[in-house]
C-alpha cells in the first residue's frame, strides 16, 4: 500500500493551494500549520528549490479520539498535505495515507479513526 495519495491538477500553485484548503475544509478539515519549503531552503541553503508547500490538515474530532485511544499518537498528528509545483501550470496535492502511517501503532481504536480520516482525505483529493 502507498504511503501517499496524489492528484495533478493543471493550475497555477497559488490556485492549487486554495482549491485544496477549501477541499479540505469541505471534510471537516482545518490547515493548522504551513511550511513553505521553497522560502526554508532559500533562506538557509540559498538553493533555488520548486514551490513546494506542507499543509498541517487537522480534524478536531477524528485527533481527539485518536489521542484518547493512543496519548502519543500526537507525534503522528497532523495529516500532511503537499503542494508541489511540477512545471508551468501544473501542481501536485499529495496526502499522507493515515492507515499505512498509523499502521506501525498497532492500536485497533487508532487504526479505525485512521481509516475514517483516510476516506475524507481521498474525498478531500477526488473532488479537485
Amino acid at each position: 500500500m502507498a504511503y501517499y495519495y496524489s492528484k495533478t491538477l493543471r493550475t497555477s500553485f497559488d490556485d492549487a493551494v486554495e482549491k485544496v484548503t477549501a477541499s479540505l475544509s469541505a471534510e471537516g478539515f482545518g490547515v493548522i500549520s504551513e511550511v513553505d519549503l521553497h522560502e526554508k531552503i532559500k533562506y538557509k541553503l540559498g538553493v533555488d528549490f520548486k514551490r513546494y508547500r506542507i499543509l498541517g490538515a487537522c480534524n478536531p474530532a477524528f485527533s481527539y479520539r485518536a489521542l484518547q485511544a493512543e496519548d502519543k499518537i500526537g507525534v503522528m498528528l497532523p495529516c500532511n498535505v503537499l503542494v508541489i509545483e511540477q512545471g508551468e501550470g501544473e501542481t501536485e496535492i499529495a496526502a499522507v495515507n493515515p492507515s499505512e502511517a498509523m499502521s506501525v501503532v498497532r492500536n485497533e481504536a487508532v487504526n479505525q479513526v485512521a481509516a475514517e480520516v483516510d476516506e475524507k482525505l481521498r474525498k478531500a483529493l477526488d473532488s479537485l
